[in-house]
C-alpha cells in the first residue's frame, strides 16, 4: 500500500498535522485501510529526510507538515507512473493452485473446486453486504471498495475456470518431440549420415 504517496497527496492542499493525516487517509479510503499513527510519523520522518516535506513546530510543540517543491515533483511522478509489465504479484491463490498441480491433476482439480466454492460465497457476500470496516457505507469510497472486491473475486473465479479448462485439455505435443530419435544424430540412419558426410 502506497502510504508514502498517499500522505504526499493529502499534503497537496496545504499543511497538515500527523494525526490529521491519519484520519484523512482513512476517510479517503473509506476506512478500509487503517493506519497506525506510528506508521504515519515514521513515514513523515522519511519524507522529511528525503526532502519531500518540511516540518514547522508551533509554540505548543505541534508539528505541521508541508510539501516541498521536491515533494510536489515526487507526487507528480507518482500520478504519471503507469503499471509496468512485471510478473504478477505473489498471490496465495495462484501459488496454491500451482503447487497443487505439482501434486497431480486430480488433487489440483479438487483444490480448484474448493477454492471456487469459497470464492463464489465471498462474491455473493460482497454483492449483498457493505463491508463493516468502512466509515460511511454510502460514501463513494465505500462503493469503490466494494466494486474492487467484487471485480477481484470475479477475476479469481475466471482464472480458476481457465486453470480447470487447461488441466482438462491435453497439451498438443511438438511433432519433433514425438520421435526423439530424430533429435539424436547418433541414432539416425547410418546411410543418411554417410550421405551428409559425402556432401560436406
Amino acid at each position: 500500500m502506497a502510504v508514502r504517496e498517499g500522505l504526499l497527496s493529502l499534503l497537496q492542499p496545504g499543511p497538515r498535522y500527523g494525526y490529521q493525516l491519519k484520519t484523512e487517509f482513512e476517510a479517503v479510503t473509506g476506512g478500509v485501510w487503517k493506519l497506525n499513527v506510528g506508521q504515519v510519523y515514521t513515514t513523515l520522518d522519511r519524507l522529511e529526510r528525503d526532502g519531500f516535506v518540511v516540518v514547522d513546530v508551533s509554540d505548543d510543540d505541534q508539528k505541521s507538515y508541508s510539501l516541498t517543491a521536491a515533494g510536489r515533483e515526487e507526487l507528480g511522478s507518482w500520478w504519471a507512473a503507469t503499471p509496468a509489465e512485471d510478473p504478477p504479484p505473489r498471490d496465495e491463490l495462484m501459488l496454491k493452485v500451482m503447487m497443487a498441480i505439482e501434486s497431480g491433476r486430480d488433487h489440483a482439480l479438487d483444490v480448484i473446486t474448493r477454492q471456487r466454492t469459497a470464492l463464489f460465497a465471498v462474491l455473493q457476500r460482497h454483492r449483498r453486504e457493505r463491508p463493516t470496516e468502512v466509515i460511511d457505507p454510502e460514501s463513494l469510497a465505500a462503493r469503490l471498495v466494494v466494486d474492487a472486491l467484487v471485480v477481484r473475486a470475479e477475476a479469481d473465479l475466471r482464472w480458476l475456470d481457465l486453470c480447470e479448462s487447461r488441466l482438462n485439455t491435453p497439451i498438443p505435443q511438438n511433432p519433433a518431440s514425438r520421435n526423439p530419435a530424430s533429435q539424436n544424430p547418433a541414432s539416425r540412419n547410418p546411410a543418411s549420415q554417410n550421405t551428409e558426410r559425402a556432401h560436406s
